[in-house]
């Protein structure tokens, strides 16, 4: 008996019945607009990091082209919703995230919470690196005035910087950059939206 029918006798009859494990959509599917901007959303939604528009298409199955369509539409509906969230494209993602006119709001709730902040000096230290990168730990001694050793590890655990290789200088240090998660945790598309030393203090949670 073939995977593309099954025979089923029925007195002298017989009845051709279609095997459903054929049945099931290969490579790209038929899709209306609709369905594509609710499942879209509802992937970029779910996703624990900003989720790109090639990303949402390998898993619908649909042209990557038909994906962006449907992201312009979302960040079009969210914009005219004039809601409390919307749309943003950070770290070569998209994200649903809160407005920035209610910065000050949600950044006050956000201080309220108990949380794993940075130290001054890994804060001070992420600071140099992110505005000066690639740096290397003497470049960041001679800004700060003092040694990093230990906010250098606290970042790289947190995974807020990564080596950038080593520079070609006597000793050969190490340089280091700010990573994918340093923009995801501030909300950036790239490096030439970096923060305001406000939401850098914010990290600090206070600490001395």
């Amino acid at each position: 008996m073939s995977n593309q029918a099954k025979a089923a006798t029925a007195g002298d009859d017989e009845v051709e019945v279609v095997d459903s494990s054929d049945s099931e959509i290969q490579g790209h599917r038929e899709i209306s607009d609709a369905e594509l901007r609710s499942i879209t959303e509802a992937l970029i939604f779910v996703a624990d990091e900003p989720i790109s528009a090639k990303a949402i298409a390998g898993v619908i199955k649909v042209d990557r082209d038909l994906v962006e369509g449907a992201i312009t539409a979302l960040v079009t509906k969210y914009d005219e919703g004039n809601g409390g969230l919307q749309l943003r494209e950070i770290a070569g993602g998209w994200q649903i995230a809160t407005r920035a006119e209610f910065h000050e709001q949600v950044r006050a709730y956000l201080k309220s919470k108990p949380s794993a902040k940075l130290s001054l000096a890994s804060l001070e230290t992420l600071a140099v690196i992110a505005y000066k990168q690639p740096v290397t730990v003497p470049e960041i001694l001679e800004i700060r005035g003092v040694q990093s050793p230990s906010a250098i590890k606290t970042l790289l655990d947190k995974r807020l910087i990564v080596a950038k290789g080593r520079k070609e200088t006597v000793g050969r240090p190490m340089m280091y950059g700010t990573s994918k998660e340093f923009l995801i945790q501030f909300g950036l598309k790239d490096l030439t939206e970096l923060p305001s030393i406000e939401d850098f203090q914010d990290l600090a949670g206070g600490e001395a």
